[in-house]
């Protein structure tokens, strides 16, 4: 990954990010087409494993997969199951704008979080910026917020959840490779999903097309988990968290493509001002970096 230029590595990661966990939310969505939300959580999971495992030994870390239970891993992915487990039960019970827009405050959480943790400087600039991403997001998202009530709450639980994953993330060691601690979290998901299940669910036979779309899913699942946690490892906090907002451009694309909605004036203004937020921080970012040369 080197060729990469350094300042755009991290943006570029969440952008692919975003794109990953987007395909697969999209194929879950047509997949929960007759299964419940947690058994479609723990086939995508059971899936992302048969796909994950073999990729490990590929990638050479066979003997580095003790560090699927590292101790920071594992706080890391414990966040990440709370999240998602708040996330498809709001999902499934609230309108889906609503659901996106709440979980838009989680780059602004991310950056509170790593001022106050690791001491990163955000600027006036910077955070005007992300503000200017954020309302782009409600713009394309575009909530009407009926649902107010406990699964809005399980919302931001949901949001809150993925910045203290993201924050988790960052003290994972050097040492770890991020494709470990993708697979365990596709590991502690699938548990954790697997006694939700068990608990709260009757199991519904899937049928072919549910299992197409579950392996599809899995694997971009992993991705997904890979390059969000590579992103915050190479770049700081306030250059990568405003990317986050491309979940909703990603968002109107597969809305567009796959199940044929198109996006209004609005959310056409809002993708521009998520864009032009983002290009805006990158180019910050560079003259930063020239400047700094320079002195």
């Amino acid at each position: 990954m080197q060729f990469i230029p350094a300042n755009i590595r991290g943006p570029l990661f969440m952008i692919v990010s975003t794109g990953s966990y987007l395909v697969n939310d999209t194929m879950m969505k047509l997949a929960t087409s007759g299964l419940p939300p947690y058994e479609v959580l723990f086939l995508r999971g059971a899936a992302a494993t048969l796909w994950g495992m073999p990729l490990l030994f590929m990638l050479g870390y066979g003997r580095q997969i003790p560090l699927l239970l590292e101790r920071k891993v594992l706080r890391r992915n414990l966040l990440e199951l709370a999240a998602i487990l708040c996330y498809v039960v709001a999902l499934a019970n609230m309108q889906i704008a609503d659901s996106t827009a709440l979980g838009q405050i989680t780059p602004l959480l991310m950056l509170v979080g790593s001022s106050i943790l690791f001491g990163e400087r955000i600027g006036a600039a910077r955070m005007a910026l992300i503000g200017l991403g954020f309302i782009g997001a409600v713009m394309v998202a575009q909530p009407t917020m009926q649902g107010i009530s406990v699964y809005a709450l399980l919302a931001l639980g949901n949001a809150a959840l993925a910045a203290g994953r993201d924050l988790a993330g960052r003290k994972v060691g050097a040492d770890v490779p991020g494709m470990i601690v993708a697979i365990s979290a596709v590991l502690v998901v699938l548990v954790g999903a697997g006694i939700a299940h068990l608990i709260s669910e009757h199991w519904v036979m899937p049928g072919g097309y549910h299992l197409l779309l579950l392996a599809g899913a899995g694997l971009f699942l992993i991705f997904g988990h890979f390059f969000i946690f590579m992103a915050y490892r190479v770049g700081p906090t306030s250059a990568v968290a405003p990317f986050y907002y491309c979940f909703t451009v990603w968002a109107v694309i597969s809305g567009l493509l796959v199940f044929g909605q198109f996006p209004n004036a609005l959310a056409v203004c809002g993708i521009l001002l998520v864009v032009g937020s983002g290009l805006a921080v990158v180019s910050l970012d560079e003259r930063r970096r020239r400047l700094t040369v320079v002195a």
